[in-house]
């Protein structure tokens, strides 16, 4: 209310069974009476507004609609309101009397109440019918207080019961079918989220959000921007199919001035008529997710009472809420790890695809006669082992055409079901012995379920985006699907892996010798490599690479000896011949990323 409107004051009692409620529940009932007030001295004002003064057709036409949208107001904040206050009812006396209304009800009343003793009281000065009446209102308010105040301890002890709170007040338009809507093209995926109280329905869509780039919406708040668009008054007053008209027309509004989002999600889903109608409009594009759990694990988790995570299932279940589980595209048991939570929503958020891979021979990757040999032989067992390994792949330096003899190692990379990785790890050990001092092995072991979970590190992230831009492999099973890896995803990798590499180069360069060249310049290459990942620049081969980042602003020119002459030196056990302007270019590229970092 404004500085010159009446404060609305609950009754003792409410107040203290308010007071013990949960901070969330608490501070929601807070401002949700707050706003309910503030709308019914609204209200007041633009009575008054209407009735006395002369107005034109259009100006009454104008009123009438602002009456009907804070009607519509009212009666939502009513039912929120409702939505905390009946989780103070005993849940187990379902044979209590019942309740001609719910407590929001009287506390509306209330609120209209102290609004006609603070407009009587301003008018008692100039009419004398005014000033006799106001003792009768203050009586009737006190009456009112005490009422309300034993309904509260009868319904917190269980000797009374609540009416289901839903109004269905009619306000606004009649609910007449327009033209039809189709999804925008520009719309790509939504995935749509429900169930009931405390299923994890907002976690699950935060999570979606950071991790996929996601705009995420509430249903109510799309649906009162729509209502606001049209001058409708109370949306939910219209049919199943109306309100999912509306909510496509504000998503594509959205999905038409952002075009470069790819993912929404709405939420909470409790309607289930109208999010089946959503469907039929928007056919596969749209996702329904239904989150279950079991009441217990639910109430755990919420940590109130039993009866008020009741409470709230009761007002979504009158909607339909647990009737969505039954159209949802996805239902997923939200009782388990929060690990096996988001493993399944990264696979719904970024669905895997099949990948045509490019296959080559060991001998045509470049290697010396005895790395490919036994290179061959490791592909043959792996291949032998059937569906349980779905790839492998010599990745880095051997799919860029680079590998170097005594210099380079044999990174690996092997997708296999978990249960198949002790039979890789004897397949690893007979190509380690096969390679003899020929090569260093480095593989790294991968299951599908991590990758189509997008559980992956920045490298493993780049090595799949080299694969699927055309970096041959050794063997893949047929029909494996994997995570598409876009380059603005490797920008931002780059971003979270750069501060470690940086770190590892800095203790590198403090025990620069002869022995930790390779090394050096490794981590001085990997990071000029992802600092140009950040720029949009996508360069491979080491002196390629260093070449590039010789020309980020600002840094000067790194003037390094080729791969070739400091792979050579390493190999002729003449490292301090080329150490010094690694570490020279390794001080240079440090300088200028802390300068680059205190501007």
């Amino acid at each position: 209310m404004t500085q010159n409107s009446p404060t609305l004051v609950l009754p003792p009692s409410l107040s203290r069974t308010v007071a013990a409620l949960p901070d969330k529940d608490r501070n929601r009932l807070d401002d949700t009476i707050t706003r309910l007030h503030t709308v019914n001295g609204r209200l007041w004002d633009t009575e008054d507004r209407v009735r006395g003064a002369l107005l034109s057709a259009a100006q009454v036409a104008d009123c009438k609609r602002e009456i009907d949208q804070l009607n519509a107001e009212r009666n939502l904040l009513a039912e929120r309101a409702d939505e905390v206050l009946g989780s103070l009812a005993d849940a187990g006396r379902a044979d209590a009397p019942l309740h001609t209304e719910t407590l929001a009800s009287v506390i509306d009343r209330l609120s209209v109440l102290t609004l006609r003793i603070w407009h009587s009281e301003r008018a008692a000065a100039r009419d004398e019918l005014a000033r006799r009446r106001v003792p009768a209102l203050h009586g009737q308010r006190e009456e009112l207080c005490a009422a309300l105040d034993a309904l509260v301890s009868d319904v917190v002890a269980g000797r009374r019961r609540l009416p289901v709170p839903a109004r269905f007040k009619l306000y606004g338009r009649d609910d007449a079918a327009p033209a039809e809507i189709k999804p925008s093209r520009r719309l790509r995926r939504v995935l749509a989220f429900g169930g009931l109280s405390e299923c994890g329905k907002s976690t699950s869509t935060e999570f979606v959000q950071r991790t996929c780039g996601a705009q995420c919406f509430k249903i109510g708040f799309l649906l009162r921007q729509a209502a606001h668009r049209e001058g409708l008054a109370d949306p939910y007053a219209l049919s199943a199919r109306r309100q999912a008209e509306l909510l496509l027309g504000e998503l594509n509004r959205f999905a038409d001035a952002h075009v470069d989002t790819e993912l929404f999600t709405i939420e909470s889903v409790h309607d289930d008529a109208s999010i089946a109608e959503l469907k039929r409009l928007m056919g596969d594009a749209l996702q329904i997710i239904y989150l279950d759990a079991s009441f217990a694990v639910r109430v755990e988790r919420s940590g109130t009472p039993a009866q008020a995570v009741a409470a709230k299932d009761e007002i979504k279940m009158s909607r339909g809420a647990h009737q969505v589980a039954a159209l949802a595209d996805h239902v997923i048991d939200n009782t388990g790890s929060i690990a096996a939570l988001r493993a399944r929503l990264r696979r719904i958020a970024a669905p895997p695809a099949s990948t045509a891979l490019r296959a080559a021979t060991p001998y045509g990757l470049g290697l010396p006669a005895a790395v490919a040999s036994a290179t061959a032989d490791f592909t043959d067992a792996v291949r032998a082992y059937g569906p349980g390994v779905r790839l492998a792949a010599l990745t880095g330096s051997p799919g860029e055409g680079s590998w170097i003899a005594g210099w380079s190692d044999l990174d690996l990379l092997v997708i296999a079901e978990h249960e198949a990785i002790g039979r890789v790890h004897e397949a690893l050990e007979q190509y380690r012995t096969a390679l003899g001092g020929a090569a260093s092995l480095g593989p790294t072991l991968v299951t599908p379920g991590e990758l189509t979970a997008r559980r992956l590190t920045p490298r493993l992230a780049f090595v799949l985006h080299q694969l699927q831009q055309g970096s041959p492999v050794l063997h893949a099973a047929p029909g494996l699907e994997l995570p598409t890896i876009s380059r603005g995803e490797l920008a931002f990798a780059a971003v979270r892996e750069l501060p470690q590499v940086i770190l590892t180069t800095r203790r590198l360069r403090a025990d620069a010798g002869p022995t930790a060249l390779r090394q050096l310049y490794k981590h001085l290459v990997l990071a000029c490599r992802l600092l140009l990942r950040e720029h949009n620049q996508w360069e491979s081969g080491p002196d390629r690479i260093l070449a590039a980042a010789s020309r980020m602003p600002g840094l000067t020119a790194l003037a390094t000896p080729s791969l070739a002459e400091i792979s050579s030196a390493w190999r002729d056990g003449e490292a301090e011949l080329v150490l010094k302007p690694v570490t020279v270019a390794v001080d240079q590229l440090l300088t200028w990323y802390a300068a680059q970092l205190a501007a």
